[in-house]
Formats: C-alpha cells, sequence, structure tokens
C-alpha cells in the first residue's frame, strides 16, 4: 500500500474506537506514517487528527494511551535519525520520508494546535524529544533542541494551571511525561517549570489511581493466602500477587525513582511553602492507609522475621512473599526520597524554620516514617544515607522543642500500659517509639521523661520472661537506651534517683539472656558516668556510684563459681561486629564492666577500686577470656581515658604499688608473662643484676 493510500485509511480508522488487534495495527501504521511521511503538511495532519481520534482516546486505559502515544512518537523520532544518518551515508534512494531531524520535528511540532488540550501536546513534545536526544543522540541542532524543551515546559505549564471553569489537565499523563522528560531538560528549561503546581499534581499521580493506588494492593493478598498441612501458602499466580506484578509494570510505578527525584527537584524549587506542607499530609495519608492495609487486611502481619521459616513454605518464602517486600522496598525509597527533599529544604527556608513551622515539618515526616517502619525495619533497610539523613534531621529538629516533642511523643505512645503487646506490627511501632523517644529528653521536663520515656521502657525492662526473638532483643536494648537517655540528662537528676537502683537490678536481670555484652557494658559505663562529677547528683548521693560497683564485683564473683557464667557466651550477631572481635564470658563481661567504670570513679576511692579490678581479673579462670580483660585493663590506663589526675594515680599504682604483678600475676602466678609497661617507664631489673 502506498504511503498516500495508508494515510487516508489511517485517518479514517482514527474515526471510530475498535477491538485490541485492530488498535495495535492503528498504532503501528500511525508509526510507520510519521517515519516515511515526506511532506511536512502531512505530518502536522496527522499529529493534529490522532490527538483528537476516537480510535486512540476512546480506549479505557488512559495511562496506557498516554504511554503509547509518547511510544509512537519516540520510536517515530528515532527511525528518522536513523535514515537521516543512512542517507548521508549513501547516494541513491532515500530511506524514509527524506526529512531531516529538525524539519521533521517542527511539522509534528505544528500538529499540536489548538484542536487537542495541552496535556496531550505535552505526550507528543515528550515522545519527540525522548526520540531526538535520550541516549546521547543529540540529533536536534541547539535552537531545535531549545524549541522542543521550551514546547514541553510550556504544555505542561499550561496544562497544570488552574483556568476556571475548564476543567484541569490530569495528574497522570502531565507526570508520566515529566517524568520522561526531566533529565533531558536544561537547567534553564527546569527553572521555568511551575513548581508550586507540579508538586501537587506529581504527588496525586504517584500515589493516587495511576500510581500506587492509595496502597489497596496490599488489602488483597489476605484472600490468596491459604493453608497447606501446617504451612501457609500464598501461590505466585493468585489474583493478587498477579495484580502487584501489574502494578509494578504501570509506568509511574516503574519509574518511582526518578520520579521521586523529579519532586525532589520540585520541593526545592516551589515558591509556596504551603504545597510542602500539603505533601507531607499527602505522605502521611497514603502511609497510614498502606499500613493499615497491611496491619488490618492481612493475616501475615502476624508473623516476625524470625517466624516466618516456620509458618510460610519455602516456595512461598521465595517466591511471591520475596516479591512483595522487594516491591514495598522500592515505594519506602521513594516515599524516604521525598521526604529528604522536605527536610533538606526545611533547613534553608525561612519560612520553614520558623519556630511555629519547624516542629511540624520535623513531625509530618517522623510520622510518615514511623508508618513505613514496617517495611524499613526489616533487614536493617532502614540503613541507606537518605533516610539516616531524614531520621536523624527530624530528630534533631524536633528535639529543639520541648512542647513539640511531648506532644508528638504523647500521640504516638504505645497504648498497652505495662504489657508487651502480642502483634508483632505494634511491637515494631514500639520499637520506633523507643529509638525516638532516646533522643528527645534533653528538653523535656522531669515529668514528662518520667511519663513518656521511663514509663514505655520500663515495660519491656520488667517483662524479662517475655519470649525471645531477634525483635525483642532489639526491643530490650531499645529500652535500655531510652532510660539511658533520661538518666544522662543533668536536669533528670531526681529521677535519676529514684530509677539508678531498679534500672542496675534490671540491668543485672537482663544480661546476658536480654541485652548484648556491649550493651551491657555501655549501659552500666553510662551509668557511672551519670553518678560521677560533674552531675550534681555525684555530690548528693556520693555513695551511689561504689554501691553499683560492689553489685557489679558480687555478680562476677558468683558468676566465676558458676560453670554457665565461666563459659564463653555465643557469638554475637553479625550485624555487631564489635563484639565479633573477641571472645567473652558472663564473668569476663562483668570485670569488664568493671575497668570500664574506673575512669569515672571518685579520687578518694579510685586507687581502692583498681586494686579489687585486678584481683577480679585473675579470678577468671579461661586463659584466653583472662587476656582480653587484661589488655583491656592496660588500655584504660594508657589510652587516655583518664583524666590528668587518675592517670598520675594509675601510674604510681602500676610501678610502686604492686599494681602491675596484680594485674599480670595476680596472688599466685605461675609463670612470668609478657611485661606491661607505661610508655617511657624503666624495666625492672632482674634480681642480682648490675644497673
Amino acid at each position: 500500500m502506498s504511503i498516500d493510500r495508508l494515510l487516508t485509511k489511517v485517518l479514517e480508522l482514527y474515526q471510530d474506537v475498535h477491538d485490541d488487534a485492530r488498535t495495535e495495527q492503528i498504532y503501528g501504521s500511525t508509526t510507520a506514517l510519521l517515519t516515511n511521511l515526506s511532506n511536512p503538511l502531512n505530518l502536522s495532519l496527522l499529529t493534529s487528527q490522532l490527538l483528537i481520534a476516537p480510535a486512540i482516546w476512546g480506549r479505557p486505559d488512559a495511562m496506557r494511551t498516554c504511554y503509547r502515544v509518547i511510544s509512537i512518537f519516540n520510536s517515530a523520532a528515532i527511525h528518522v535519525r536513523r535514515n537521516e544518518l543512512e542517507n548521508a551515508k549513501h547516494k541513491g534512494p532515500r530511506a524514509g520520508g527524506g526529512l531531516g531531524s529538525d524539519a521533521w520535528a517542527a511539522a509534528v511540532l505544528k500538529g499540536a494546535d489548538g484542536q487537542s488540550n495541552r496535556w496531550q501536546h505535552l505526550l507528543v513534545f515528550t515522545g519527540v524529544l525522548m526520540g531526538m536526544e535520550s541516549g546521547n543522540r543529540n540529533s536536534l541542532s541547539g535552537g531545535m533542541r531549545r524549541t522542543v524543551e521550551r514546547a514541553v515546559v510550556t504544555a505542561a505549564n499550561l496544562a497544570l494551571r488552574k483556568n476556571e471553569p475548564v476543567p484541569q489537565a490530569p495528574a497522570g499523563p502531565v507526570t508520566l511525561a515529566l517524568n520522561f522528560t526531566f533529565s533531558l531538560l536544561s537547567e534553564s528549561s527546569r527553572a521555568s517549570l511551575n513548581c508550586d503546581a507540579l508538586i501537587p499534581a506529581a504527588t496525586t499521580a504517584m500515589l493516587g489511581a495511576d500510581g500506587l493506588e492509595d496502597g489497596y494492593f496490599l488489602g488483597a493478598v489476605d484472600i490468596d493466602v491459604r493453608q497447606a498441612v501446617e504451612r501457609f501458602t500464598w501461590e505466585p499466580n493468585s489474583p493478587s500477587y498477579l495484580h502487584i506484578t501489574q502494578l509494578e509494570k504501570k509506568p509511574l510505578v516503574s519509574g518511582l525513582g526518578p520520579l521521586s527525584r523529579l519532586l525532589g527537584y520540585a520541593i526545592q524549587n516551589a515558591r509556596d511553602s504551603q504545597v510542602i506542607l500539603q505533601l507531607q499530609d499527602d505522605l502521611i495519608a497514603f502511609t497510614g492507609k498502606l499500613f493499615q492495609h497491611w496491619q488490618v487486611n492481612n493475616k501475615l502481619s502476624e508473623l516476625e522475621i524470625s517466624e516466618e521459616s516456620i509458618y510460610l513454605t519455602p516456595e512461598t518464602i521465595s517466591g511471591t512473599w520475596e516479591g512483595l517486600w522487594s516491591f514495598l522496598k522500592k515505594v519506602m525509597y521513594a516515599i524516604v526520597a521525598v521526604s529528604q527533599a522536605v527536610v533538606a529544604r526545611s533547613l534553608l527556608d525561612w519560612r520553614l524554620k520558623k519556630h511555629d513551622v519547624a516542629p511540624v515539618v520535623a513531625a509530618k515526616t517522623l510520622h510518615t516514617l514511623r508508618n513505613l517502619y514496617f517495611i524499613s525495619s526489616r533487614n536493617g533497610s532502614d540503613s541507606f544515607q537518605v533516610y539516616q539523613f531524614t531520621y536523624l534531621t527530624s530528630l534533631d529538629t524536633l528535639s529543639r522543642f520541648g512542647d513539640a516533642s511531648a506532644a508528638f511523643l504523647e500521640e504516638i505512645k504505645p497504648n498497652t500500659e505495662g504489657t508487651i503487646p502480642f502483634h508483632p506490627l505494634h511491637r515494631t511501632l514500639d520499637l520506633f517509639y523507643l529509638n525516638v523517644a532516646e533522643h528527645l529528653p534533653l528538653h523535656l521536663p522531669p515529668e514528662a521523661c518520667d511519663k513518656l520515656i521511663i514509663q514505655p521502657a520500663i515495660t519491656y525492662l520488667t517483662n524479662a520472661a517475655a519470649p525471645l526473638s531477634p525483635r525483642m532483643m532489639e526491643l530490650f536494648e531499645s529500652a535500655h537506651s531510652a532510660v539511658l537517655s533520661v538518666l544522662s540528662c543533668p536536669h533528670n537528676a531526681p529521677i535519676t534517683v529514684k530509677i539508678v537502683p531498679f534500672y542496675a537490678e534490671t540491668l543485672f536481670s537482663s544480661f546476658p539472656k536480654h541485652i548484648s555484652p556491649r550493651q551491657f557494658r555501655l549501659a552500666f559505663k553510662t551509668v557511672m558516668q551519670i553518678l560521677s562529677p560533674p552531675f550534681p547528683i555525684a555530690a548528693s548521693h556520693p555513695q551511689l556510684a561504689e554501691t553499683l560497683l560492689e553489685m557489679v564485683r558480687y555478680r562476677a564473683s558468683i558468676a566465676g563459681q558458676d560453670p554457665n557464667g565461666q563459659a564463653p557466651l555465643p557469638p554475637p550477631p553479625a550485624a555487631d561486629p564489635l563484639e565479633a572481635q573477641e571472645p567473652m564470658s558472663e564473668q569476663s563481661t562483668l570485670v569488664l564492666t568493671l575497668i570500664d567504670a574506673l575512669p569515672f570513679l571518685q579520687l578518694d576511692i579510685f586507687e581502692d577500686w583498681m586494686t579489687l579490678a585486678a584481683h577480679a581479673v585473675n579470678e577468671i579462670r579461661d586463659s584466653a577470656l583472662r587476656e582480653v580483660v587484661k589488655r583491656r585493663f592496660w588500655e584504660v590506663l594508657v589510652s587516655g581515658e583518664m583524666d590528668v589526675e587518675r592517670a598520675a594515680i594509675g601510674v604510681a599504682w602500676w610501678g610502686t604499688k604492686g599494681g602491675r604483678e596484680a594485674v599480670l600475676f595476680g596472688r599466685a602466678p605461675e609463670r612470668q608473662e609478657e611485661m606491661y609497661m607505661m610508655s617511657g617507664a624503666l624495666s625492672r631489673p632482674e634480681r642480682g643484676s648490675k644497673l
């Protein structure tokens, strides 16, 4: 069929809606015509008619149609450029229509006339720019490229503009087009974008029906979960999983990464700060729905990570289950990337830095991260840099405002007073709460610290009989950290006096079953520091620190008489490399705790406790464990952890008061061991030798 007859036939087919097969044929014929037409007027006519054709726009899936229109002009532009290069190399019959890239692009742009909508024009311009310039093709001249870029930006701005009574353009097609072209636009073209209008449109497209469907895809999973013998199975061919796989193929969902960068640029360059606050509300609403769908409509949310291999079939774990969490992580990455842009702007925009706005921005960001915590807390998914910046910066901002911090904690406070929640998701939220609370006590009054931090943490500290799991270990350690953060604040001295004895006893009862050796040592070291000068409690209760040391020494002595206390503890998790270096037992950890506390003791008891610690070292029977403790003792003496006064006492004790012999050889050394000495000291001569 000649090109002119094909053009006539395609224009006739445009006038009615057809079935899928005929529609695909129309798409293919349109691409062929755009590639091979030689008359610019026919190109403009074809473009103009395509943009109003019922055969194209009468289809039910509007976003798929938009994607196909972009694809048509993208493919045609690639072929036109290829034909242009071929014609330049070879003389003879011309390939394609014979038009150069600039002339072809100009003819197509003229076809975007007043009969069609601006957002439809944007789809055409997007296809042209992508086909000519993506992949470093550089097909257009500098002037024509600037013309096409201006056309893209102008069409986008006009489509996003509210112009009553004309209805606003659908957000999905505009966002889709800009998502494809944003990386191709020059800085000057990007600067012309109406970011105030782009933010709500891109947010709606990303989170709504054209994108992530408001999280409703999670609510359908439970229907397809079946029980097989004693385990649950979720088949790959189930409707809910097939829907998720189709959802991932949506243009806006498969392009969540570029879309989050587009939104990030708009956030950084928007003039109206109110649209940013509204964006935060939209993110909170979406993540809240996502969490609710997972909690209320899915029985699989009742599984902890450690229980998945028990209750799920191996095929489910390696198939649908892994695919679901992979998709949820992509969603989480995109939401966090957008939140990071908001937080970054809040540090620079004076309107968002105001005292009545800054804590609101921080609290909204933390609400979003809390709703996503059931995803980000899996297998260290919250460790990437963008998440940490967003989380910690929001905490730093919120912690400066005591009233806002108290209000935020009150809003997300666990509602299970005194009992550990049964549902794993509730425990996950408790973990987020304790991790956040740990950063906020500095500007909270003592009463608020007790109510909002100490009491929720005590729920986990006093339930030592709770079943152990990796998540429970995290909760126990977070509860200890939260309590220590309160005790570390000087203005909380009245609370410290009441809590320290109880907390110390809880600490001993938790170790080594519920907290690791590193966490135990760190917690006790922090308590000793709190009870030492210059903290006011050191003057009001001077005996408290020594009492706790006596408790540690007594526990170490008891552990030395128990075979379990002398045995090396199980190796720590691979995720905790700080402990994976040296072996430890319960007894050796307690002795190390004594040694860690030495730099904080008051001067009048410092030397006595060095001697007691040295004796405790040699009560450790295992030589490998004992050597670890000796090295730590020596490290405390020489590493600069002590101040000048204590260091001077330590030198005298080591050199002239028997400290060296007590540490290295104990009361009855069996053999000469490697000599440890202070840097710059003279070694003691052997008996009978002459100096």
